[in-house]
């Protein structure tokens, strides 16, 4: 089912006309895009374009996707919140468990199990179905995910991802030996579910705005511990494109053990049945004041595969 809109774009409104559009109705970008794709946005009777040039006093015509419900409470999974306040908590998600329903009524996510206790959730973000979640992790990449309990606490905190002063540190088993610490910046662009790695662009050079066009992506890592055949590294990500860690670290030739999908064989580690790519520590300033930072235990399962790779070196 889809909801027929009327919008006026704002005085001084620049850029281009699908960002502009969401912008003004305060959406998420995902659904005004579909609409643009499946040809309902006009303006004066006209079909548009998404990069076409937005103008102030614009009036756009448009039917929007009727937007997802809330998550449904779901305690199948138990929820361990590992910090926490009155307008914010950083829960711990397990791997195998995407980070919020993609669709109405799904359950098992962890935005389900939030639900349960902090219905409130769901009122803060943008979008009802990310029940609140500040940020996602992919469905096999265990550790902290933050989540707003009020909107002014989402916004607040979405503008620190923006501004990049969220600090992200994962834990990573990589193939083979990193001999000291370095970054990558190669843009990644998606495709197909995937992002590919575009080495080809220079610095400097301006990122085209259409759909799947690369993304600035910044990687950075530092060797915590070295193993015959594997390395285990803390990785900062000032940036937050999709797989961003996966897909640089196989361009690199080092890809995440036990990642078949960027890595295929080589990143195979025998007894691990998901990728060693963990959420161990988060740090941002609570919107109460003052900085904090969350810690997420190694799950067992990627401390016992670290165990083994111990036992093997000895």
């Amino acid at each position: 089912m889809t909801i027929r809109h009327h919008v006026i774009l704002p005085e001084g409104t620049a850029g281009r006309l699908d960002r502009a559009v969401a912008d003004a109705m305060e959406v998420g970008r995902a659904p005004v895009k579909r609409a643009f794709l499946q040809g309902r946005v006009r303006v004066g009777g006209r079909r548009v374009r998404a990069s076409d040039p937005a103008q102030g006093g614009m009036v756009v015509e448009l039917e929007l996707e009727a937007p997802a419900g809330a998550p449904v409470p779901d305690s199948g999974d138990p929820l361990r919140v590992l910090a926490g306040s009155h307008r914010w908590l950083v829960a711990d998600k397990p791997a195998g468990v995407a980070t919020h329903p993609l669709r109405d009524g799904e359950r098992g996510t962890l935005a389900n199990a939030v639900a349960v206790d902090y219905p409130e959730c769901a009122d803060a973000s943008n979008d009802p179905r990310e029940g609140g979640a500040v940020h996602r992790l992919d469905a096999d990449t265990s550790g902290c995910v933050l989540f707003a309990r009020d909107r002014e606490a989402w916004e607040e905190l979405r503008r620190q991802l923006t501004a990049r002063t969220v600090e992200k540190v994962y834990l990573a088993l990589v193939a083979g030996r990193v001999s000291s610490g370095g970054a990558c910046s190669v843009p990644l662009s998606q495709r197909a579910g995937r992002s590919v790695p575009v080495p080809d662009l220079r610095p400097g050079d301006r990122l085209p705005s259409r759909a799947g066009a690369p993304r600035p992506a910044e990687t950075r890592w530092e060797v915590a511990h070295a193993f015959p055949h594997h390395t285990l590294l803390e990785v900062r990500i000032p940036t937050g494109a999709m797989h961003q860690i996966r897909a640089h670290m196989a361009y690199l030739g080092h890809p995440v053990a036990g990642d078949v999908d960027y890595g295929g064989a080589a990143s195979a580690l025998p007894g691990l049945g998901r990728h060693f790519l963990h959420a161990w520590k988060l740090a941002f300033e609570r919107p109460e004041g003052g900085r904090v930072e969350v810690q997420s235990p190694l799950p067992p399962e990627l401390a016992a595969a670290l165990e083994r790779l111990e036992g093997d070196a000895g």
